[in-house]
Order: C-alpha cells, then structure tokens, then sequence
C-alpha cells in the first residue's frame, strides 16, 4: 500500500513528505484525514464589527449544518441573540474544544493565540481585519477553505511565543506571553529610555533609546519591520532584538538563536518608569533597577493553514511587493 502524503510546513511550498518516518525537520506531521479528528469547535470573534458578526452567522450556519459541535465564545455570544450554542469562556474554549476559529484581525487573533497555545488547541483565522498575516482565510471562500480543513486538506505551523517577567529586588512584578513581540518603550514618557541589553548572561551593549523591541518571525512583519527590523522566516527558530531610535550611529538589529534568554536591565538613574508590551494587548510598568527577562514560552501555537497557503505570496500582497516582469503574477 502506498504512503499517505503529509504536506510539508517546510521551507519549499512544493515539498511533500511521503510518511510521517521521512518528514523533513520544517515538517510537523499531523493525522487530517476526515471531520472526526475535530468535532467540537470553537468560534472567537473581533467586537464592534457587523461584518464580523455576519461572517460568524455564516460560519456556525455551516458547521451545524456538519453536525459539528459549536461553542462561541461568552463575549460574542452576548451580541448573536437567538443563537442556541453553548458557550463558554475564552479559557474554557481551550479545555472542550479540538480546533478554534478565529473571525477578526490579526488582532483578534494574537489574543486568541496566548490563550490556546496553552492547551495545545490549533487555531484558524478568518480574516475580517485590514491586513490579514495569520487569519489568512478570505470570507468569500468561508464555506470552501473550512471544508477542507475539516476533511483533513490542511497545513500546520508550530509557532514559538515569548514570555517576559519584570523583577524588583528579585520579586516578580510583572509578566506576559506574546506571539508577535515585547516591546520596552516609554509609555506616556517622551524621554529615552536607558537600559543594559544581556544575551545568555553576557553584556552585550548599554543603550539610549525610546526602546527595545523583542520579536518572534510572526512578529517579524508587525512593529519590528516598521522599526527597521528585517523579515523572518515563521518556521526560523530565531528572536530579532530592534532598537527603537537609538542615540548612536551604529546600532543596528541583531537575530540570535531561539533558545536565548535575555535580560534588560532598565538603569536604576532614570526618572521615568517605562513600560513592557506584549503584542500591544498586554503591559505592566517598570521602575527604574528593574530587570526585564524575555525568552521563548514551552508552549507553541498550533497555526492551521489552507493547502494552498503561500508565505511569500502573503508578503508580496501585504506588503505591496513588486509582481513578476511583465504584469504577471
């Protein structure tokens, strides 16, 4: 009997794996072969949006349609009257369901990430934002692109996220888990900020700016690109460290292995107390002599693509880059 294929997460959108035995190290295998793999299924949606609101109408129409088990979310169902579903919290969403759709931004969806990265639930986006990264299901192809899905026609990315810690006289202050990135910046302050930057305990520089970013190759493409950061592969197991304005010439960002651990040291001679985003959703306040740590969370989220998903393509729309010569493409 022939091997069933497995579509590869590697870095060649054309690869594919002929078992589970031979992927390839980008690979992450996985057994989509019918609806039964995922029967109870949660929906989150963005608040404030009648557009969201209709496609998610649409979505559980569809799912019930499919005898799938639909539980909302507590905060969206508040807003669908009438809807018959169970419902549940966004931390319960995690421990009953076994796939979680997410209708909305990219917003939406890093909120959703934090959560369900907790308990190893995967997560689909359909985008209903402005830009569109990670929800990457358009509305007109709803019913097409979850069928596939269901059937088991899908890819799946492990993404890392990041967890900070602030420290005071080595009492946890604060903390954090993002997707995208944490940022030391400022806050109300139009200051710099002066810190020390160590990576795996080692000095690596001392440092006047209006703050640091910390970001993941998801967030590659957020504030870490309109800082001047470069792009990053999502399957590279790399953390980039943007400086934001910096008081000197050469200071410039730097990628360092996944597994780092840093540590900032914001310096106890300033006068302003900075703040740690994490994803621009989550943020505590630092003082100064605080110590800031960031490394890589133990647990991923679990990121469901349609076969047909194209990183570069996703690039090349999103951010505006040239087609082929010629007009093609």
């Amino acid at each position: 009997m022939q091997a069933a294929s497995i579509r590869c997460g590697g870095l060649a959108s054309a690869c594919w794996c002929s078992s589970a035995a031979n992927a390839c190290n980008f690979c992450q295998p996985h057994q989509g072969t019918s609806m039964e793999q995922f029967r109870n299924i949660g929906i989150i949606g963005r608040l404030g949006s009648s557009q969201v609101l209709d496609t998610i109408r649409r979505l559980k129409r569809f799912l019930v349609e499919r005898h799938l088990h639909v539980i909302l979310e507590e905060n969206i169902a508040e807003v669908l009257p009438g809807h018959g579903m169970q419902t549940s919290s966004r931390q319960r969403l995690g421990e009953s369901c076994d796939l979680v759709i997410v209708v909305g931004g990219d917003g939406s969806l890093l909120g959703a990430a934090r959560a369900m990265a907790r308990h190893r639930v995967p997560v689909l986006g359909i985008n209903r934002g402005s830009l569109g990264f990670l929800t990457d299901i358009r509305p007109d192809e709803l019913e097409e692109k979850v069928a596939e899905v269901l059937n088991g026609q899908y890819t799946l990315e492990n993404r890392f996220l990041l967890e900070a810690q602030a420290r005071r006289f080595d009492e946890p202050i604060g903390e954090g888990d993002a997707l995208n990135d944490v940022v030391l910046h400022p806050g109300k302050s139009t200051r710099m900020i002066e810190f020390e930057l160590y990576i795996d305990g080692q000095f690596v520089c001392s440092q006047k700016a209006d703050g640091l970013i910390v970001a993941t190759p998801t967030g590659s493409t957020a504030y870490s690109l309109s800082a001047g950061g470069p792009i990053m592969h999502p399957r590279l197991d790399a953390i980039v460290i943007v400086p934001m304005y910096p008081h000197t010439l050469s200071s410039r960002p730097i990628v360092v292995d996944g597994n780092s651990e840093l540590k900032i040291v914001v310096s106890p001679n300033m006068q302003i107390y900075p703040q740690v985003s994490c994803d621009g959703q989550n943020h505590f306040t630092c003082a100064p002599g605080d110590t800031v740590t960031v490394r890589k969370k133990p647990q991923k989220l679990h990121l469901i693509h349609p076969l047909d998903h194209n990183y570069y393509e996703v690039c090349r729309t999103k951010l505006g880059w040239g087609s082929r010569l010629g007009g093609g493409d």
